[in-house]
Protein backbone atom coordinates (compact mmCIF):
# COMPACT_ATOMS: atom_id res chain seq x y z
CA UNK A 1 0.00 0.00 0.00
CA UNK A 2 3.09 1.98 0.65
CA UNK A 3 4.49 1.56 -2.88
CA UNK A 4 1.08 2.51 -4.22
CA UNK A 5 1.17 6.35 -3.20
CA UNK A 6 4.80 6.78 -4.28
CA UNK A 7 3.56 5.40 -7.87
CA UNK A 8 0.75 7.85 -8.17
CA UNK A 9 3.10 10.77 -7.13
CA UNK A 10 5.83 9.58 -9.50
CA UNK A 11 3.47 8.77 -12.06
CA UNK A 12 1.63 12.11 -11.77
CA UNK A 13 5.22 14.19 -11.76
CA UNK A 14 5.97 11.77 -15.06
CA UNK A 15 3.02 12.67 -16.64
CA UNK A 16 3.42 16.90 -15.83
CA UNK A 17 6.91 16.50 -16.90
CA UNK A 18 6.02 15.25 -20.49
CA UNK A 19 3.08 17.84 -20.70
CA UNK A 20 5.74 20.68 -19.46
CA UNK A 21 7.97 19.49 -22.62
CA UNK A 22 5.09 19.30 -25.26
CA UNK A 23 4.64 22.92 -23.96
CA UNK A 24 8.31 23.85 -24.68
CA UNK A 25 8.42 22.31 -27.99
CA UNK A 26 5.43 23.53 -28.74
CA UNK A 27 7.11 27.31 -27.92
CA UNK A 28 10.01 26.68 -29.14
CA UNK A 29 8.23 25.79 -32.84
CA UNK A 30 6.83 29.33 -32.41
CA UNK A 31 10.00 30.92 -31.57
CA UNK A 32 11.87 29.60 -34.57
CA UNK A 33 13.06 31.37 -36.91
CA UNK A 34 13.21 29.19 -39.46
CA UNK A 35 10.40 26.88 -41.14
CA UNK A 36 10.15 23.67 -42.31
CA UNK A 37 10.52 23.94 -46.08
CA UNK A 38 14.08 26.93 -45.40
CA UNK A 39 16.53 24.37 -45.68
CA UNK A 40 17.93 20.88 -45.05
CA UNK A 41 18.02 21.91 -41.72
CA UNK A 42 15.14 23.57 -40.60
CA UNK A 43 13.43 19.85 -42.88
CA UNK A 44 15.50 17.80 -40.36
CA UNK A 45 14.86 19.70 -37.20
CA UNK A 46 11.37 19.59 -37.27
CA UNK A 47 10.98 16.00 -38.75
CA UNK A 48 13.26 14.71 -36.18
CA UNK A 49 11.83 17.10 -33.47
CA UNK A 50 8.01 16.26 -34.70
CA UNK A 51 8.79 12.73 -34.44
CA UNK A 52 10.12 12.74 -30.67
CA UNK A 53 7.15 15.09 -30.05
CA UNK A 54 4.52 12.93 -31.02
CA UNK A 55 5.89 10.36 -29.38
CA UNK A 56 6.00 12.54 -25.66
CA UNK A 57 2.54 13.51 -26.61
CA UNK A 58 1.45 9.74 -27.21
CA UNK A 59 3.51 8.06 -24.35
CA UNK A 60 1.94 11.27 -21.89
CA UNK A 61 -1.64 10.33 -23.27
CA UNK A 62 -1.03 6.72 -22.19
CA UNK A 63 0.71 7.20 -19.02
CA UNK A 64 -2.20 9.47 -18.28
CA UNK A 65 -4.49 7.15 -18.76
CA UNK A 66 -2.26 4.77 -16.33
CA UNK A 67 -2.34 7.26 -13.52
CA UNK A 68 -6.06 7.39 -13.37
CA UNK A 69 -6.30 3.88 -13.74
CA UNK A 70 -4.07 3.42 -10.82
CA UNK A 71 -5.82 6.33 -8.67
CA UNK A 72 -9.03 4.51 -9.36
CA UNK A 73 -7.21 0.97 -8.25
CA UNK A 74 -7.57 -0.57 -11.36
CA UNK A 75 -3.70 -1.93 -11.08
CA UNK A 76 -2.34 -5.03 -8.77
CA UNK A 77 0.75 -6.47 -8.27
CA UNK A 78 -0.33 -9.28 -11.15
CA UNK A 79 -2.33 -7.49 -13.06
CA UNK A 80 -0.75 -4.11 -14.64
CA UNK A 81 0.21 -4.62 -18.40
CA UNK A 82 -1.29 -1.24 -19.50
CA UNK A 83 0.96 0.19 -17.44
CA UNK A 84 3.91 -1.87 -18.10
CA UNK A 85 3.31 -1.26 -22.08
CA UNK A 86 3.49 2.51 -21.65
CA UNK A 87 6.38 2.52 -19.62
CA UNK A 88 8.04 0.27 -22.27
CA UNK A 89 6.72 3.10 -25.20
CA UNK A 90 7.49 6.25 -23.44
CA UNK A 91 11.33 4.39 -22.58
CA UNK A 92 11.41 3.21 -26.78
CA UNK A 93 12.61 7.05 -27.57
CA UNK A 94 15.49 6.17 -25.20
CA UNK A 95 16.90 3.49 -27.76
CA UNK A 96 15.87 6.18 -30.66
CA UNK A 97 17.78 8.75 -29.57
CA UNK A 98 20.66 6.71 -28.90
CA UNK A 99 21.09 4.83 -32.52
CA UNK A 100 20.16 8.26 -34.30
CA UNK A 101 22.83 9.83 -32.60
CA UNK A 102 25.05 6.84 -32.98
CA UNK A 103 24.38 7.04 -36.81
CA UNK A 104 24.77 11.23 -36.72
CA UNK A 105 28.30 10.86 -35.20
CA UNK A 106 28.91 8.01 -37.93
CA UNK A 107 28.17 9.07 -40.77
CA UNK A 108 28.85 12.84 -39.86
CA UNK A 109 32.53 12.54 -39.12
Amino acid sequence: AGNRTEAVQALFLTVALGIYFTILQAWEYYDSPFTIADSVYGSTFFVATGFHGLHVINSTTFLLVCLFRLINFHFSAHHHFGFEAAAWYWDFVDVVVAFSLYMHIWWGS
